[in-house]
């Protein structure tokens, strides 16, 4: 192909291509053509880019956490100036419209800055009492995995809190979706990130794994993807005892009781759902309704749901774009053909539409069997069910059904409701009258099969050190130049 986008590897400060593997065809999801290349890592890249990491761990760790934080934030204001390209780039690679991908880049933003502004707050030390302090050190060399739903934040999320704290990264980016992991990393590089601080690379993602957590070097595992193959990182890790960090799948349940607002529930439930075509861990899946309002809530979403633009992601009339590969176009023809040989009904969408790209009406279904694979595997698409509740005991079992506990939402404005709901939901998040993303300042974690450890927030940054207790035999600063603050 002539004058094909080619988006190569980032190791010890250099950009290459791989030196032995192929380079890998980037498809555009809207229409389903082969516009580029990504270049993939071979084994002897990947050990370069352990001792790059492992070099440059004395120094990143030891330069003042101010100075480290500063430069996330210099980052963060070259980013700003490459959001319209960078979100064009984004848009064409995984079928999500410009307003989604700007929408994401602020939050990717968002994250450097606040990692940066917290780092030398976060890596003082914590005094316990008189005679005691904790003092955080940098946990070592990171391995980071990122999926391609929303690459950018989630680059952005291990990036800079692992880099804040003093750990060098080694990036495997997804290969759908490399732009996203290109140009943050081009912006740390722009303002001065020393050369081995970050490695970016892609390649056969098996591969990868098995030999970045085969090598001792690597002290920290962040992954977000598929509660499958996150356990097999686990698996991996342990032969090493590498700390894990598991963001894995959900199957989040909405539950809309008697007394919501049911226009003000169907939008923020459907706008929600819909964007990015449905593909977020966080989006709800499952939607229980308390029988009074079930027919009228039901036809309101089905409007909603029928009203969605769907075509283009460049096209600024467009509300939702194709899926993002024809494996989950397949994954959504299984899940549906299942549901309705066992009795389903499907009120609105079910189907691939007629035109080119991976494009799939939004879809709503009811009547869904309990044993139906759509109400225990992750849709992961745009995929909704609909079903009727009694009392709210039922509607709790009903929620907490599922092997998943990402992420929670409910519907009330009776305060018995919400706290019976808040105490009784399984989900490392819950959210009342309103359905929304993760903020930088926020903890973020799932429970059960949804993984463990913390990304965001103060949590997620003490993922990335070591909390070293220091005793002493009388009371003094075990150094007069940091800044203490209480934990």
């Amino acid at each position: 192909m002539s004058g094909e986008i080619k988006y190569n590897l980032f190791i010890n400060g250099t950009w290459r291509s791989g030196s032995t593997a192929a380079d890998l065809a980037l498809i555009n999801p809207a229409t389903e053509e082969d516009f580029g290349r990504v270049a993939a890592a071979s084994a002897s890249d990947l050990d370069e880019a352990l001792r790059a990491a492992q070099d440059s761990y004395l120094g990143w760790s030891r330069r003042p956490a101010i100075q480290r934080g500063e430069l996330l934030i210099r980052a963060a204001r070259v980013l700003e100036t490459k959001v319209e390209v960078a979100a064009a780039a984004l848009s064409r690679e995984q079928g999500k419209t410009l307003s989604e991908a700007r929408s994401e880049y602020a939050r990717a933003i968002e994250t450097l800055e606040w990692n940066g502004s917290h780092a030398a707050e976060l890596c003082a030390a914590i005094p316990l009492s008189e005679k005691r302090n904790i003092v955080p050190e940098p946990a070592g060399v990171v391995a980071a995995f990122t999926p391609w739903n929303y690459p950018a934040i989630l680059n952005a999320r291990k990036l800079s809190a692992a880099l804040a704290a003093g750990c060098p990264v080694i990036l495997k980016a997804a290969e759908e979706t490399p732009s996203a992991g290109v140009y943050i990393v081009e912006a740390l590089q722009e303002v001065g990130i020393p050369p081995g601080v970050v490695n970016l690379v892609f390649g056969n993602p098996p591969m990868i794994s098995e030999h970045l957590l085969g090598s001792p070097a690597v002290r920290v595992l962040t992954f977000t993807g598929s509660t499958l193959v996150g356990k097999q990182l686990a698996k991996l890790a342990a032969e090493n005892l590498q700390r894990c960090v598991l963001e894995l799948g959900g199957h989040s349940p909405v539950v809309v009781f008697e007394d919501a607002d049911i226009s003000k529930a169907v939008s923020a439930i459907s706008e929600y759902k819909f964007e990015c075509a449905g593909q977020s861990c966080n989006a709800p899946s499952r939607i229980l309704v308390a029988r009074p309002i079930y027919q009228a809530f039901l036809a309101k979403l089905v409007e909603a749901a029928e009203n969605i633009r769907v075509g283009a992601p460049d096209d600024s009339e467009t509300k939702m774009g194709p899926m993002a590969n024809v494996r989950r176009v397949a994954a959504m023809e299984r899940l549906t053909r299942d549901a309705v040989d066992r009795g389903a009904k499907v009120e609105t969408g079910g189907a691939r539409l007629n035109q080119r790209g991976y494009y799939w009406a939004p879809t709503i279904l009811t009547d869904v069997h309990p044993d139906a694979r759509i109400l225990h595997e992750e849709p992961f698409g745009p995929m909704l069910t609909v079903a009727p509740f009694d009392t709210i005991d039922e509607a709790i079992r009903a929620a907490n059904t599922t092997e998943y506990g990402l992420a929670s939402y409910f519907f009330s404005d009776s305060a018995d409701v919400q706290k019976r709901m808040i105490g009784s939901l399984s989900a490392g998040a819950i959210s009342v009258n309103y359905l929304r993303g993760v903020s930088a300042d926020a903890p973020n974690a799932g429970i059960n099969q949804s993984g463990y450890g913390y990304e965001g927030g103060v949590e997620g940054f003490r993922a990335f050190q070591n909390l070293k207790l220091v005793n002493v035999a009388s009371p003094r600063l075990l150094d007069p130049g940091r800044q203490e603050v209480p934990r």
